[in-house]
């Protein structure tokens, strides 16, 4: 049995023809919105990974105020 993935059966030519396929059925508009939420689903998959449940939350450093 052969153990080949689809990279190495695609070539320069076919992976351009894919792009275009790609642009003609989304638009340019339509594809950094589908990159930005599969970025965010690996995020959730690496931290599901991980064992963490809780999405990383950035803390804002805060001015202390003494009273």
């Amino acid at each position: 049995m052969l153990n080949t993935t689809i990279a190495a059966l695609l070539g320069g030519p076919e992976m351009i023809l894919v792009a275009l396929a790609v642009l003609l059925l989304f638009g340019g508009k339509k594809i950094p919105e589908l990159m930005k939420g599969l970025g965010k689903g690996i995020k959730e998959f690496k931290n599901g990974q991980d064992g963490s449940d809780e999405p990383e939350v950035q803390k804002e450093a805060k001015p202390v105020s003494t009273l």
